[in-house]
């Protein structure tokens, strides 16, 4: 590949990053729904035109921003989770990780107040990224046993982030009791 070839790619990377920082802004701010194409470009100092040009519709948009916080979070989960060898305990922290990291960020939170939880459901529904994290973290992406538990991990993460429990001890309760063990006897039975 060519140098100048790169510093393209490399300027439309850090120019994609720009926009969807612009619109993590804007999603704080005026929240998903009302989150328009000509807010994003305002806030990211362009025109609709060159936003346009990276993110073909708002949906499109939506989704990488989904995506990418999708990916900064999965990464700070398996950071947290990596010394903890019991599957199910594994399970719980998991779960429980990406829920309070999506809470502690203004941005993610506003995905799931009432105007925002359609959107945080459709884009959490169609992300292949999303999937193929809860797959690897539960075994093998490819594996469709382990694709099938990780987007029934997804609707769980989902719901509990739509429709909190009583208390973080009654969110705890309800994954370790009802979730770890479908998810790891799950895996164990098709391991068999």
């Amino acid at each position: 590949m060519s140098r100048q070839r790169w510093l393209e790619e490399e300027r439309g990377v850090l120019a994609a990053e720009h926009l969807l920082d612009a619109a993590a802004e804007c999603f704080a701010r005026e929240g998903v729904a009302s989150t328009q194409m000509s807010d994003v470009a305002r806030a990211a100092g362009c025109s609709r035109a060159t936003l346009y040009r990276y993110f073909e519709s708002r949906r499109a948009l939506q989704s990488a921003f989904v995506d990418r916080e999708a990916r900064r979070i999965a990464a700070a989960v398996g950071r947290d989770v990596a010394g903890i060898d019991d599957p199910a305990a594994r399970v719980v922290e998991a779960v429980l990780a990406a829920v309070s990291a999506v809470r502690d960020d203004a941005t993610l939170h506003s995905w799931f107040t009432e105007g925002g939880v359609g959107f945080a459901t459709a884009a959490a529904r169609a992300s292949e990224v999303i999937e193929a994290i809860g797959a690897d973290f539960l075994g093998d992406a490819t594996d469709a046993g382990a694709r099938a538990r990780s987007a029934w991990l997804v609707r769980v993460i989902v719901s509990l982030l739509a429709m909190p429990g009583q208390d973080a001890a009654a969110e705890r309760e309800l994954v370790e009791r009802f979730v770890a063990p479908v998810v790891v006897e799950g895996h164990a039975a098709v391991a068999r």
